[in-house]
């Protein structure tokens, strides 16, 4: 400040430090409808001087810095003259003589000639301009979660047409017992990917893999036939959809170890071929609930004594 008070004599201190703009902006004021976005360079230096030195409105060094930025960003010799000197003398702005330099130098290339006068005050060479004085980084785009998290290929999209058959009947069939057919294709593939003559080595039979006792309770007479199966097997989908209360995991890990186990363990057996199986259901119908009809049966009784596990 001793260097600026010789340079400008101490009566004239205040006129030779300002903006040549502070006159016209003490007697108009700012306009009141300009804002930083829309508002020319000028009314936003204009701005910038009332709240730098509390003309018509509170001091407010930081929005003063803003603002002359802005402008001076645009291109107006004055706001950079009016930074420079705010950071020449750490007002609303981190004192650094090397930027209050830089900016000097600025709006000496547009002929500003009191910006002439204090970079040679300031005595450092011009350094890196603020940080405020960088244009704002264009906003990003939200991510697209499509191109993020790629959707994993439907596995009943174009099946080969005696699997699709299968298919037809099964989205005919599924809805009469209250079972979405997706839920039943999933089941089918799984068990038997859709051979109506599968066997597996502990006796299951068929297309939905139906064990005699099983076939018996749902009253299958061929479990090689297709229709049959499918009714027997979705039969007892339903059931298990009940009894479980809609809990998808519970019943499919049932459909594949049997109820006794899933009750027995609480629920989902610690079976990995069961833990697999489940894995793979919920890959291709990833829903952990399902609609039930409650009159079909009453509740699993480990659903009373510790709500659904799902584990």
């Amino acid at each position: 400040m001793q260097r600026l008070r010789r340079i400008c004599g101490s009566r004239a201190l205040l006129l030779c430090l300002l903006p040549v703009t502070v006159a016209a902006a003490a007697a108009g004021g700012p306009s009141p409808a300009a804002s930083p976005s829309t508002a020319s360079p000028a009314s936003l230096r204009e701005r910038a001087v009332a709240f730098e030195h509390g003309e018509g409105v509170p001091k407010d060094p930081l929005a003063a810095v803003a603002l002359y930025c802005e402008a001076a960003r645009a291109g107006d010799a004055d706001a950079a003259y009016g930074l420079g000197w705010m950071v020449a003398n750490g007002r609303g702005i981190a004192r650094d003589d090397a930027a209050a330099a830089a900016l000097f130098a600025l709006a000496v290339q547009a002929g500003h000639e009191q910006a002439r006068n204090l970079l040679a005050v300031v005595g450092s060479e011009p350094g890196a301009l603020p940080d405020c004085m960088r244009p704002p980084a264009p906003e990003e785009p939200p991510p697209d979660p499509s191109a993020t998290e790629p959707v994993p290929p439907d596995p009943f999209a174009d099946l080969p047409p005696w699997k699709q058959q299968i298919a037809d009947q099964v989205t005919r069939y599924a809805p009469r017992y209250a079972v979405e057919p997706r839920l039943a294709l999933a089941v089918i593939a799984a068990e038997s990917n859709f051979d109506h003559r599968a066997v597996s080595p502990k006796g299951a039979q068929g297309l939905m893999q139906l064990i005699p006792e099983t076939a018996t309770r749902f009253n299958v007479k061929d479990p090689f036939d297709v229709r049959e199966n499918l009714r027997g097997g979705l039969a007892y989908l339903r059931w298990l959809l009940a009894y479980y209360q809609g809990n998808v995991v519970l019943a499919v890990a049932a459909y594949n170890a049997g109820e006794r186990a899933v009750d027995k363990h609480g629920g989902v057996p610690p079976f990995v071929e069961t833990r697999e199986y489940v894995r793979r259901i919920l890959a291709a119908f990833p829903s952990a609930r399902h609609a039930f009809d409650s009159r079909i049966t009453g509740p699993s009784p480990m659903l009373s004594r510790s709500g659904p596990a799902s584990r």
